[in-house]
Formats: structure tokens, C-alpha cells, sequence
């Protein structure tokens, strides 16, 4: 049977590259090994976090899936960092994991052009010269035709799991590996490495003593990650907080011996920001205590996951330090921690579309690039399915740039510099991260996903509606002037325990604000577009919350992104200068050898790309600019 693509994987970034190919209207198929595991989300129950939920809006503002999944199933939302500034708060949300999943799978056996198959894939079928892929050949011998594969494998790629002295051949704890597919992905010419990720383990809610635990609520207001929501109405579900102490680490200390991070078993690369508690131990020896997150996995399991203490130490280990564990003393562990060690591809070898720069029509995206985490699988899965669609419209592909996206940061990151341990997206990574609020996701990215055809009429009218309603504030507030009696109905704004809401620091005088705008006031950091509304109400004119939140961010720190602007600027002026692939880095003079070698591995597609690549000098960088427009001259 043929198809138009062929999706390998059912996972995170699986999901929404499969989708977002029907949605445009080619027929794909998806393969994966394990129907029921569709969408499984492996390690923690939580979509989002810094950095992490921006992306999941900005999945949902291009039309992907994500966000609606997590916003039907949550158990829990916080908004994380709200006391600090916008370019760093982000929303996250526990899921109930077998409703998400169960979700997931429904939202593929639905969509049409959808067909999900259940096999492993183990090669490649390629046209005649090796520099085309046509399809693919599985496990029990069936043949997909295809001129587009994107590969989305995950750990599962020849993984092999670990616990103390114990390890096997899989890809999860209780499902097999992948194996025989890395053969294939070598013959096309990709370089290979290993990467270590884990888990902690799961212990039994009813042997657990919560009131030994300090229990986190979540938000009592939930701002849904998908836009096309305004609200989200379910059950919620504490998480509990608890501590490792001084007779936890004793016990991991002595036992480091049968770890597999410490014997030499485990080879692959593991995270730094993510360590296991072993790690921890080893790396911190002066503290003292290790807070841990007690979270549940959902509405009809009395599964716990335990966040903070991800291990592979035998089980006897972990049953015995984890009963030291206030509130974790008579803990039944249901599942054991484990790591689980992978191969992954050298992602230098693909495009920013995602594609593979030796086979045309084959793509990878998620951990199988050297990423971890649920969000950056799902922003990859998506713009690899967007590109590999289009390319099959023959349209240029969708590469959005560090400007645009934190999908943009995180793709460039990967394809320009590669990646040996396992790749997650922080608020840091991004320069121009001021600009790429979670609330503005769909003001950046809503025409992008509208142009590409994965926007639907419904959703873009609600993005139209809230972009005129945004404006329409800020006219409002640039239009109002602040009376003396405006003045002294803020100056008397109260809450119901008849304290006063603005107190100003610095000694600012808020008198000499009668005849500034709504617009300028808004620029005082105490106050805020509620108590501009308190005054005068029509200045909301009864829009949502959300979007009069928007616009007091944006008021604020306009100042600071007109700044990021001028750079943003900077740096779109050297994306613009382009690169053809092909390009001969070998006639260029002047440019060191270790520039000349890593641009012809990397390929970059503009001077700006190249300027991003570990060791390239500015000298270099000014010479390859001469040089491009020197050649331009003589072709013009």
C-alpha cells in the first residue's frame, strides 16, 4: 500500500507530525510498535514548565495538538515564576496520563488521512542512487511505500534499560527496544551516539503518609494552554512536597558501588540539569537534603510519581532509602526507578527543516535528535510533519528563527550545534526570550499556522477577535487621561481588608500623574490594568482576563522589548543572507581550517546560522560575507 508519508512512532513528536500531514491533506501512516501506548507519557505527569509551556502555546498557535490534549486532561495547573519577571513565568499542568493517552490515540484513530499500524520498522527503502527515500521495510517483512518518512523513535532506538546489577533490552520498563532500526539510519550516513535518561520510581498512594508532607496546591485560575479554550473545567488533585535527609544519602553512598552510572555499565551521556539522586549525592556532598515532589498520575490510579529522586540502583537500594523519606517510611514501590540508555543521531546531519541532509524525503525529530522532554518531541514532530507536507506541495520549507519561537531556539540548537547529552529547552537558552511570552504565542505564531493550513476559521477568528481586542485596550488607554479624581480613587483603591492596594517606592508622587495616560500609568510598576479599571471600567470594556493581562505586559516592558527589537533586527539581517547547501567552502581563502571544517559538516543555509556555529571566529564570519557577496556580483 502506498502513502504520501510514513510516520515511525507513536510518541509526543510522532503524534503531531502524523497530524499535521493529514490535516494538510496528504494520507499517512503511522507505525509503531504498541497501539496501547500511543501518547504515553513515560516519565513525569507534568506537560510544560519554564520555557517547556511556551512551547505547547506556541504548538497550539501553529495548529498543533498538545495543548488541547493537556487542557482536557489535567489534574493541575500552576503558573510557574509568578513572582518573577514575564520573559520567564510559564504555565504547567499535571495530566491524569491515561486520559492523555487514551486521548491521543483517539485524536489519530479520527483524524482522516490517518492510518496507525502496529510493527517496527527496520530500514529503509531508498531509490536507485541511495539519495531518496521510498518507504519502509518492517520487523515482519511488509513493505510501505512512501516519498516522505519522518522518524520519531524516541528511547527506544536499540534501548536498553538499567536497574542495579539488572539490565535488558528495552525501550520502557516492560516494552521492547527498537532494534535493527540504527543499522539502517548508519547505511544512510548518520553518526550515532548514546544517551542516558531515567526515571524515578512509583509508589502506592495508600502507603503513603501525607501528613507528614508539606501538600502544593494548584492555581485556583487556569489560563489553558490552547487558544482555542477559555476555560478548563476538572477534578484537581494536590501534589505533596517531602525531603531526602542524611540517612538517604548514607545509604546511597554506600551502595554506589551497584549503581550502574558508577560500575561502567551505562556509557551514554546522561543530563546535568537532571541528575539522579545518585548523582546528586555524589555531586553534592554538602547538602544535606533533596526536596522531592510527591505527584499522582491520575484520577483512577493510586500511582505516585516521585519527582526529584530518579534512579537506577538495585531495588532492594531503592526500597530501603526511599523508606527513610518522611511520609514515605511504609512506601510500597509499585514500579522500580531505572535508566535507560539509547541511541540518538548527530542532529548537525539535518536541515532546520528537520530533513536529512543525505537522503532527501527523510526526516527525524524528537529524542531520537538528542532532545528529551514531551514538549520539545512535540515541537519537532510538528515542524518536521508541517516541512515534509510541504514539501510534498512544493512549497519552501517552514523554519522559524530564534526571533519567532522558543520551537526556533531549540531546532536551531540543535541542527547547528548538535548535542551530547540530552537537549532541553530553558528560558536561558533564548536571547531575545522577552519576546516569546507564553501569553503572546499565538500574536507571533496564529497567521504563521493560518498561512501553512493548520489553522482553522474558528480558532483564526478567535485570534482575530483578541488581536483587535488588544489593540482596541491599548487605544483605550492611550486615549484616557487621568483626572484629579482619577487620581484619588486610586489613591483610595482598597482590598476587602481595607488595605491600601497601591503603595509607591522610591517616593514616587502619584499626584503628579493627573493628565498622564491610562497608557503612560501603566508604565508605573505598582500599577497594574485592574486598578486602572477599577476606576474607570470601560478601559476593558468586559474583555477577558488573559488579554488585558496581555496588554499590561506589553505596556510594561515595552521599553525593553523596542531594545530586544533592534537586536532582533541585527539578527534577521544576517538571516537573510543566504547559503545554498551546496555551497564551496573549499574556494573560500582566508577562513581557518576549523571553520572551513565545521561549516562544510554543518551546512549552514545563512551567515547568521554559520555565525552560531562553537569555534567560528568573527574574522571567519566577515570573510565568508565578502566572499558570498563578491560571487553574488559575478553570477549577477
Amino acid at each position: 500500500m502506498d502513502f504520501d508519508a510514513i510516520v515511525v512512532g507513536g510518541g509526543h513528536a510522532g503524534i503531531e507530525a502524523a497530524l499535521a500531514i493529514a490535516r494538510l491533506d496528504f494520507s499517512v501512516l503511522m507505525i509503531t510498535q504498541n497501539l496501547d501506548c500511543i501518547g504515553k507519557l513515560s516519565c513525569n505527569p507534568a506537560v510544560g514548565g519554564l520555557a517547556k509551556g511556551n512551547m505547547v502555546r506556541e504548538i497550539d498557535a501553529l495548529g498543533g495538538e498538545m495543548g488541547r490534549l493537556i487542557d482536557s486532561t489535567m489534574i493541575q495547573f500552576r503558573v510557574l515564576n509568578r513572582s518573577r519577571g514575564p520573559a520567564v513565568q510559564a504555565p504547567r499542568a499535571h495530566a491524569d496520563k491515561a486520559a492523555y493517552q487514551a486521548l491521543a490515540k483517539q485524536t489519530l484513530e479520527q483524524q482522516k488521512n490517518l492510518v496507525i499500524f502496529q510493527d517496527t520498522v527496520l530500514d529503509f527503502m531508498l531509490d536507485g542512487a541511495g539519495r531518496e527515500v521510498r518507504g519502509v521495510l518492517t520487523e515482519r517483512g511488509r513493505r510501505f511505500q512512501a516519498p516522505k518518512v519522518v522518524v520519531t523513535t524516541g528511547t527506544f532506538l536499540n534501548g536498553r534499560i538499567f536497574i542495579g546489577e539488572f539490565s535488558m533490552s528495552a525501550g520502557r520498563l516492560g516494552e521492547p527496544a527498537a532494534a535493527g532500526l540504527e543499522q539502517g539510519l548508519q547505511r544512510v550516513g548518520f553518526k550515532l551516539g548514546r544517551l542516558k535518561t531515567g526515571t524515578p520510581a512509583r509508589v502506592h498512594r495508600d502507603s503513603l503518609d501525607f501528613d507528614r508532607m508539606e501538600p502544593q496546591f494548584g492555581d485556583e485560575d487556569i489560563v489553558p494552554f490552547s487558544f482555542s479554550h477559555d476555560t478548563v473545567d476538572r477534578p484537581r488533585l494536590p501534589c505533596y512536597v517531602t525531603f531526602t535527609n542524611e540517612r538517604t544519602h548514607r545509604i546511597l553512598s554506600d551502595n554506589m558501588r551497584r549503581s550502574p552510572l558508577y560500575s561502567g555499565k551505562i556509557v551514554g551521556h546522561g543530563a546535568r540539569y537532571c541528575p539522579s539522586i545518585e548523582d546528586k549525592v555524589v555531586k553534592f556532598p554538602d547538602r544535606t537534603r533533596h526536596q522531592i515532589f510527591v505527584e499522582p498520575e491520575g484520577l483512577n490510579t493510586a500511582e505516585m510519581y516521585l519527582n526529584g529522586i530518579s534512579t537506577s540502583m538495585p531495588e532492594d537500594v531503592q526500597r530501603e532509602f526511599i523508606h527513610t523519606i518522611a511520609g514515605m517510611e511504609n512506601a510500597w514501590i509499585m514500579r522500580p526507578g531505572y535508566a535507560v540508555e539509547y541511541d540518538y543521531i548527530d542532529p548537525s546531519q539535518l536541515y532546520p527543516s528537520l530533513e536529512c541532509k543525505m537522503v532527501r524525503g527523510l526526516y527525524v525529530a524528537g529524542q531520537t535528535n538528542g532532545s528529551s522532554g514531551y514538549e520539545e518531541a512535540a515541537g519537532q514532530g510538528l515542524m518536521a510533519g508541517i516541512n515534509a507536507a510541504r514539501s510534498l506541495q512544493g512549497k519552501e520549507p517552514l523554519i522559524l528563527s530564534r526571533a519567532e519561537a522558543y520551537i526556533g531556539v531549540m531546532i536551531d540548537d540543535l541542527v547547528t550545534l548538535g548535542t551530547e547529552e540530552p537537549y532541553r529547552m530553558f528560558t536561558s537558552r533564548a536571547e531575545h526570550r522577552l519576546s516569546l511570552r507564553h501569553d503572546s504565542s499565538d500574536m507571533r505564531l496564529a497567521e504563521i499556522g493560518r498561512e501553512v493550513g493548520l489553522v482553522g476559521d474558528e480558532y483564526y477568528q478567535r485570534f482575530l477577535e483578541k488581536r483587535d481586542g488588544v489593540s482596541e485596550i491599548k487605544e483605550l488607554l492611550r486615549k484616557r487621561r487621568m483626572s484629579e479624581a482619577d487620581i484619588g480613587a486610586l489613591k483610595r483603591l482598597t482590598d476587602a481588608e481595607g488595605r491600601r492596594l497601591l503603595q509607591f517606592t522610591n517616593g514616587f508622587d502619584i499626584d503628579s500623574c493627573v493628565g498622564k495616560s491610562g497608557y503612560q500609568m501603566l508604565k508605573v510598576p505598582e500599577v497594574g490594568l485592574t486598578h486602572l479599571a477599577a476606576v474607570d471600567g470601560s478601559l476593558v470594556n468586559g474583555k477577558p482576563l488573559e488579554w488585558a493581562r496581555q496588554v499590561e505586559l506589553d505596556v510594561k516592558y515595552e521599553g525593553y522589548v523596542a531594545r530586544q527589537q533592534r537586536q532582533v533586527d541585527r539578527f534577521y539581517r544576517m538571516e537573510r543572507m543566504k547559503i545554498s547547501p551546496d555551497f564551496d567552502y573549499d574556494g573560500v581563502r582566508g577562513i581557518s581550517n576549523e571553520a572551513r571544517e565545521k561549516f562544510k559538516r554543518v551546512r549552514p543555509l545563512s551567515v547568521g546560522q554559520a555565525s552560531r556555529i562553537s569555534g567560528v571566529r568573527n574574522s571567519d564570519i566577515a570573510i565568508l560575507v565578502v566572499t558570498l557577496g563578491r560571487w553574488a556580483k559575478q553570477a549577477g
